[in-house]
């Protein structure tokens, strides 16, 4: 309880180890059993058999094997969190060059006279930011320069937030190619990475249009007097140097997606191309080597809390099957779900994943948390994966909107200068509508099968 007497929720580290006991006690308590699982030789996939859930001999965890696990969830998840270092401290480097605080103000000199379409194209560049790489903690040192933009066009600081981080927040909810959302995911489910990218476009640029077009709306309606003009006083202007960088950032994430698609990339591949990306960033830059590593440094330990989140979340289902007990929850969840529509299923695991994205705010971390279990629950009731995937972008990706366990949203929010009451009256019927469409997606998913 906090000081004031309300509800506070744990601490995300401590509610994770405490998953991780709960689980360990649940292996004394629940039954051990496990399902007949095959091979797909069109896949490669393997699939759990309808029907063939029966009792093993049980193997409880006791305290001392469940801290053990921690370890080994770390070494499990290992190819994710060395992911989400080396994509994070290439970005950290990038940050460092100022090359994305120039970029905006860059960008508003060329829409002088054009006001509005402000909104629309910065909008776009942080949706970007979302949908290649997860942008959430790089959008805060940014703030300061949206303020003086959107004080000298006349807009409210709500705008300047919504075409910031809500525009980032849906790009990377619907995103084809976020390594730290949809591709873990693929992953974890056994899933082509990447695949479905055409479909999830699609959705994408309709969710993105609805926010937008939301953000505009709202930006015209609420404008005052403008403060000044734009001038060249807003902020640097871009160097050939940053749009050489803005354009290595592209080409890597075009490299990715080719290396994905067409040579066989894992996780270690990304991680080896980001990190290279990163170096040369800083070399071009003039950063040198020491300060290229400084970045890098600095990176890995801003995201070191996150790395931690995911291992201590592969720890929870470490533990699940190593008490043998992951088949018997699969199986109690199947029960009641087997007489309901498919999409209703679906629909359940959009709620749960969104329930459950507040007291664990790391997406990645609930991709690795939440896969294990959804994966032959989808097997059981003839759900394709791809459509547990959807139902984990869509609930917990759209919950970064609103959940104030966001640590980004919250810094985000407090830098502009707008309270989370408003913020929250501002975007709950967009993040209602924005659910409605994950929903239809998911709908369309299972209508035509997608794979």
């Amino acid at each position: 309880m906090t000081d004031s007497g309300k509800l506070r929720l744990p601490h995300p580290l401590a509610l994770l180890t405490g998953c991780v006991l709960l689980a360990a006690a649940a292996s004394y308590v629940l039954p051990a059993g496990e399902f007949d699982r095959r091979a797909d030789p069109v896949t490669g996939r393997t699939l759990v058999v309808p029907g063939t859930y029966q009792s093993v001999e049980a193997n409880p965890v006791n305290l001392f094997e469940a801290m053990v696990a921690l370890p080994r969830g770390m070494a499990d998840a290992a190819s994710v969190i060395f992911l989400v270092f080396l994509i994070g401290g290439a970005f950290t480097v990038v940050d460092e060059t100022g090359a994305l605080r120039r970029a905006i103000p860059s960008l508003i000199r060329a829409l002088r006279g054009r006001d509005l379409l402000v909104v629309p194209v910065v909008s776009l560049f942080f949706a970007t930011g979302g949908v290649v790489q997860n942008m959430q903690e790089e959008i805060i040192p940014l703030i300061p320069v949206l303020m003086i933009l959107v004080g000298r066009l006349g807009f409210t600081p709500m705008v300047a937030v919504a075409m910031s981080a809500g525009a980032a927040f849906v790009g990377s909810a619907f995103s084809p190619i976020n390594p730290f959302q949809v591709i873990i995911a693929q992953q974890a489910a056994e899933v082509e990475p990447i695949s479905g990218a055409l479909f999830r476009m699609v959705f994408l640029i309709a969710a993105l249009a609805l926010w937008i077009g939301a953000t505009m709306r709202y930006a015209a309606a609420t404008r005052t007097a403008p403060e000044g003009t734009v001038s060249d006083d807003i902020g640097e202007r871009m160097t050939r140097t940053d749009t050489v960088i803005i354009s290595m950032v592209a080409a890597t994430f075009g490299l990715m997606v080719v290396g994905l698609r067409s040579w066989g990339w894992d996780f270690d591949q990304m991680s080896g191309a980001f990190f290279i990306m990163g170096c040369l960033v800083g070399l071009i830059a003039k950063l040198g080597i020491g300060g290229t590593a400084e970045a890098y440094v600095k990176g890995f330990r801003d995201l070191a809390y996150a790395a931690l989140l995911i291992g201590f979340a592969r720890a929870i289902s470490t533990v699940l099957a190593d008490g043998r007990i992951i088949d018997t929850i699969v199986h109690g969840m199947f029960t009641p779900l087997e007489s309901m529509p498919q999409f209703a299923s679906a629909l359940g695991m959009v709620a749960g994943q969104a329930l459950l994205h507040i007291p664990v705010p790391s997406v990645s971390g609930q991709a690795v948390l939440t896969m294990p279990i959804l994966v032959p629950l989808a097997d059981l009731l003839g759900l394709s994966r791809q459509v547990i995937v959807l139902a984990y972008q869509y609930g917990a990706g759209l919950c970064d909107l609103v959940t104030p366990t966001n640590g980004a949203l919250m810094a985000i929010l407090a830098s502009a200068g707008v309270r989370y009451e408003q913020w929250i009256k501002f975007t709950a019927p967009l993040y209602l509508a924005l659910v409605a469409l994950g929903c239809v997606s998911i709908a369309v998913a299972i209508g035509i099968g997608l794979q």
